[in-house]
């Protein structure tokens, strides 16, 4: 069997999720403008995907439906449902397949032109000085003396303050998927959530993958931003998430307790590390650096996601547990090391 194979009714139900993302797509995206294609799986296709006119039918690569990152395949979707735009809306005018009119549209929709997956946004050599001079300020945070590595994180923030209040052009902005999809969102990934929204200068919103080997869906965190945001953003998410599970097992161990407390007090972590740089934003308000937003990291946001729905939360309840793990996060300090096991980006290399 090849390793890419799913039994029949795994299959069935990936290409009617197939279909279903397709069709919400024509819905927010194009109007409802488009005719439902023909979906297909290709085994060693060259190509992640194709729109075949003649046949109206998408095809997509089976190894990266199957284990790819859903994101991607979406934006794979995406790709191949504006060359059906194209193609059967407007009258196919472009003299080649990537045309004027093909990335007219996708420069509309926030859509990736390339069909690479997901796409990368271009650094400007600014941007890759002031994310080189971070690496190091986080690397200096890993210092035993706690008084050095507190004012090495704080000069780590203020510095990306610094360089988004005071940026004039914009680079390309990108989005990507971070961690691994989930069945539940706890609040403790919701906290984070808001802390990488609030304080690392890129938008957050949650959104709907499939889980091709379970046949179930869950949900991942999408983050929008400039290159050097991602970088940062992601490796505050992995540096975060494996931190509050170090101080759970530490706090369990201590106290001797089991796991029913686990995701109050590692929504507590969360919390009192967001009270942590709240703090800090109060410092850097009263030295005249404000962060208003990026009004066309909004734009760009609002492209990918036209329609959004907000739902609110309960918290979870306010436990000792709970208080612990606040206590704990405002003890946290943003370093550049990440354990071994979690997956590295180009910060946590060092540079």
């Amino acid at each position: 069997m090849r390793a890419d194979a799913l039994s029949t009714a795994l299959e069935a139900a990936l290409l009617r999720q197939l279909l279903g993302t397709w069709r919400a797509l024509n819905d927010s995206y194009f109007k409802g403008r488009l005719g439902p294609p023909t979906l297909s799986l290709a085994d060693g296709a060259q190509k992640l995907g194709q729109w075949l006119a003649r046949d109206r039918r998408i095809e997509l690569q089976r190894a990266f439906v199957v284990d790819g990152a859903w994101g991607a395949v979406v934006e794979v979707l995406k790709h191949e449902m504006a060359h059906q735009f194209v193609s059967e809306v407007l009258g196919d005018p472009d003299p080649t397949p990537h045309g004027p009119a093909f990335r007219a549209v996708c420069e509309r929709h926030g859509i990736d032109a390339s069909a690479a997956g997901v796409p990368e946004a271009a650094a400007t050599p600014e941007a890759e000085r002031v994310l080189s001079r971070v690496a190091k300020l986080l690397a200096l945070a890993e210092s035993p003396n706690v008084n050095e590595a507190e004012l090495a994180m704080a000069e780590a923030q203020r510095l990306m303050l610094k360089h988004n209040v005071d940026v004039t052009a914009r680079s390309a902005y990108a989005f990507r998927h971070l961690g691994s999809p989930t069945g539940r969102v706890d609040e403790a990934s919701r906290v984070l959530a808001n802390i990488l929204n609030d304080h690392f200068f890129v938008e957050c919103i949650w959104v709907p993958v499939w889980r091709p080997r379970e046949g179930k869906r869950g949900s991942v965190l999408e983050v929008c931003g400039t290159s050097v945001n991602l970088v940062i953003a992601e490796h505050t998410h992995a540096f975060l998430l494996h931190t509050a599970d170090r101080l759970w097992r530490q706090y369990k161990r201590d106290l001797s307790v089991g796991n029913r407390d686990r995701r109050t007090y590692q929504a507590g972590v969360m919390a009192g590390f967001r009270e942590k740089l709240d703090a800090q934003r109060k410092r850097h308000t009263r030295e005249g650096l404000v962060w208003v937003g990026d009004g066309d990291l909004t734009s760009y946001w609002r492209r990918r996601h036209p329609h959004v729905r907000f739902t609110r939360h309960s918290g979870a309840e306010r436990t000792e547990a709970h208080d612990h793990g606040r206590a704990a996060g405002r003890t946290i300090v943003l370093q550049r090391a990440v354990h071994e096991r979690v997956e590295r980006g180009r910060l946590l290399r060092g540079r």
